[in-house]
């Protein structure tokens, strides 16, 4: 292999320690939250705003950091990211309040959001070829996939270990190493400039809209006002994008119906797959009395399998099918799994009970999410993957809050109605999939030849 694709895959490997640090931090404080709770004095409520406030910065900025990193510069943006997302980690780790720790949890979902907005732009930067693109998008598939059945584990083994601190302490010294190898493996890029495309109006007003969303999503008292300033808002940034010289989001992306479908597809089945997570801990804590260790290895067949699949031959099978059959297969199987976990009992048992559907749901997701990745990067034209990027990650956030949100709230009354949610919302995911794409060219650039 050519040393200048060693150093490319290498770079691969930077990128997704980055984003593996990212997608962890979602979960990894999931187990945790009980312990967080006992020490600082949170009410039930007022816990929820530990996720919260890391989720609604998150959601809300992947869009305007990815146009920022087509306009500036990719690399500079992550580093600038990861660097903030150290340092709010850090603070994390420090808090003595519940005021300090929410609010170093809004700094961390700033520089999460600008770390993981610019990664799938440069990913398709470094790997035009779509042979070995479909490789590198599977294996960072992979990573934003299972990370977050990882950070259970993690944060099982080291609040039970040590002490929750260390669940945003362990950020530290990875996320130093990162930077240091980012900045010697990852080549300085410069995009036109802020003034060719900066459109600080539909900045803030997109900005806005997603912050007021995700913040009606998860918050308990999100009213009928704040849903109708979201819609407001959201149309003002539409009219802008079609009437602004330089747009923030050209509208132009979305004449291709593989990323529009790919971006409705993964809102929906992000619903349903991080909402699971949250449900299938509390089955696993409050049914079958798991502790936190115990919960992080009862979802670690979905990382191993799901590992498996994408990171050795989820990408051979989207060159030799498409990206297409492998989304409907994948998310029907995701269906499948989460019908399954819908039927658990009040004595159910791991094995019986749980296993099948970790099975069904790490096979689904190693093939339908790498599938979606390739599929909405299909058509991005380098000036605009960022965008495309920024835009993927967006959904899957918004569609994460959304179902963490809708099923939490279902809990109250039970596990099995969850589960029925989460499956109809990944189904609803697979509908948008059921028509064929329009034009040859469109089908074409699906990656189903090479």
């Amino acid at each position: 292999m050519p040393k200048t694709t060693d150093r490319r895959w290498i770079a691969l490997m930077v990128l997704c320690a980055g984003m593996l640090m990212i997608i962890l931090d979602v979960t990894i404080v999931n187990v945790a939250l009980p312990a967080i709770q006992g020490d600082l004095g949170f009410s039930q409520s007022g816990l929820a705003w530990v996720i919260n406030a890391y989720l609604i910065p998150f959601g809300s900025l992947l869009l305007l950091f990815g146009r920022i990193g087509d306009l500036v510069s990719r690399r500079g943006v992550f580093l600038g990211g990861l660097l903030l997302f150290v340092i709010a980690s850090a603070l994390c780790g420090l808090a003595s309040s519940q005021e300090m720790l929410i609010a170093a949890r809004f700094l961390q979902g700033v520089g999460g959001a600008a770390t993981s907005a610019v990664i799938l732009g440069m990913i398709v930067t470094m790997f035009p070829g779509a042979r070995e693109q479909a490789k590198a998008i599977g294996v960072y598939s992979f990573v934003a996939s299972a990370g977050g059945a990882v950070g259970l584990l993690l944060g099982g083994v080291l609040t039970s270990a040590v002490n929750w601190h260390w669940i945003f302490f362990v950020n530290v010294p990875v996320g130093v190493c990162t930077i240091a190898a980012a900045r010697r493996l990852i080549a300085a890029d410069r995009g036109p400039g802020l003034r060719r495309g900066a459109d600080v109006l539909g900045a803030m007003l997109i900005t806005g809209a997603l912050m007021v969303t995700v913040y009606t999503v998860v918050s308990p008292g999100g009213s009928l006002w704040l849903a109708l300033l979201a819609l407001v808002l959201g149309a003002g940034f539409v009219v802008r994008e079609a009437t602004a010289a330089q747009p923030l989001m050209p509208l132009r992306i979305f004449k291709s119906a593989a990323l529009a479908q790919a971006n409705l597809a993964q809102l929906l089945s992000a619903a349903g797959m991080f909402g699971m997570f949250f449900v299938g801990v509390l089955y696993c804590q409050h049914v079958l009395g798991y502790d936190a260790m115990a919960i992080g290895f009862a979802f670690l067949p979905v990382t191993v399998v799901m590992g498996g699949l994408s990171l050795r031959y989820t990408d051979k099978l989207i060159v030799r099918f498409g990206a297409r059959k492998l989304v409907l297969t994948g998310l029907a199987l995701v269906v499948v799994g989460l019908l399954y976990f819908a039927r658990v009992p009040a004595d159910g048992s791991y094995v019986m009970d749980v296993l099948p559907s970790m099975l069904l749901l790490g096979i689904g997701g190693g093939l339908a999410f790498p599938s979606l990745a390739a599929l909405a990067m299909s058509s991005a034209t380098p000036d605009d993957a960022g965008l495309a990027s920024g835009v993927f990650s967006t959904t899957a956030e918004v569609g994460s809050a959304l179902g963490l949100a809708v099923l939490a709230t279902l809990t109250s009354g039970g596990y099995r109605l969850p589960f029925v949610v989460a499956a109809v919302m990944v189904a609803a995911g697979l509908a948008v999939f059921l028509r064929p794409a329009r034009t040859r060219s469109e089908a074409a650039r699906e990656l189903v030849t090479v």
